[in-house]
């Protein structure tokens, strides 16, 4: 069984290539979440609907859409439930006389929290069950893999200032802002590449996945944190840049996100101009 909340589009939501951000479907699957947690799970698992954080998300977007006063459908249900951590699956759609164009399909690793004492706990015997009504198990488990951390000295560092408003009600940095820092350290580290290079062209680049794994919360304060990023695989078409957020040594967040180079006259993937894929295998750095 699959809950369907339906997601209102802002105009505010539209990037300069005039497609809603890759930032923005979080925020989706974050409402698609709320709204699940609070419609269908009954009183007695109230105290999960208050106390959740997400340990990992992974995103794959797989059209671009554009601007509808219609709402946007997001599907969402359980793939599968642990002993502290259970998992949701989505997928963001249009529907148009029966055929379905799917924009985001994603999983949420989730944790109930404890934010009396900053900490995880397990699921409860009630809480089990409300969340196997709407379990539908995948027919291949994924592999998850976690980021590895970087090598600092070869990687672009950002510095962090955490607004206010990027504040939750639980007084953490909101799981959809992390998105959007990666994406502030990716713009910023493409600047930095094509510095002093005024010749190599700048294509327009579309996000294609995003894999982000959440260590530990990030706070408001004055003091900024650090963004450290680099290109870990360049492709023909693509690459691969992997972040970690982090206070002084602590890692605090790591992402990996691959990027699509785009032409905006075919709508459609396209190769970078060589001098600048040049450039960027100047800069990759693999993991080991």
């Amino acid at each position: 069984m699959r809950h369907v909340y339906r997601c209102p589009v802002r105009w505010a939501d539209l990037d300069l290539l005039g497609h809603v951000n890759n930032v923005v479907y979080v925020d989706y699957l974050q409402e698609a979440r709320v709204d699940f947690m609070r419609a269908l799970l009954p009183p007695r698992a109230a105290d999960m609907t208050e106390g959740v954080v997400v340990v990992r998300h992974e995103v794959g977007y797989r059209a671009p859409m554009g601007f509808r006063f219609r709402p946007v459908e997001v599907e969402c249900w359980v793939t599968e439930v642990r002993a502290a951590t259970f998992t949701l699956g989505y997928e963001v759609f249009h529907e148009d006389e029966g055929e379905r164009t799917v924009y985001v399909r994603a999983t949420t690793v989730l944790t109930p929290y404890v934010f009396a004492d900053e900490r995880p706990r397990r699921l409860t015997a009630d809480e089990k069950t409300a969340l196997g009504r709407y379990l539908e198990p995948e027919d291949t488990p994924r592999s998850r893999t976690r980021t590895a951390r970087l090598e600092r000295e070869d990687a672009f560092r950002w510095p962090l200032h955490v607004r206010f408003s990027d504040v939750d009600a639980y007084r953490h940095v909101n799981n959809v802002k992390y998105f959007e820092y990666l994406q502030e350290s990716r713009i910023r580290l493409m600047a930095d590449v094509t510095r002093g290079h005024d010749g190599v062209g700048r294509p327009s680049i579309v996000v294609a996945q995003t894999d982000v794994d959440y260590l530990a919360p990030i706070l408001q304060r004055e003091e900024p944190y650090d963004v450290w990023s680099q290109i870990a695989r360049v492709g023909t078409r693509s690459m691969t840049i992997e972040s970690e957020i982090a206070d002084g040594d602590r890692p605090l967040a790591l992402g990996r996100v691959t990027v699509v180079f785009f032409d905006m006259e075919t709508q459609r993937s396209a190769e970078p101009p060589a001098d600048l894929h040049a450039l960027l295998l100047t800069r990759v750095n693999a993991p080991s």
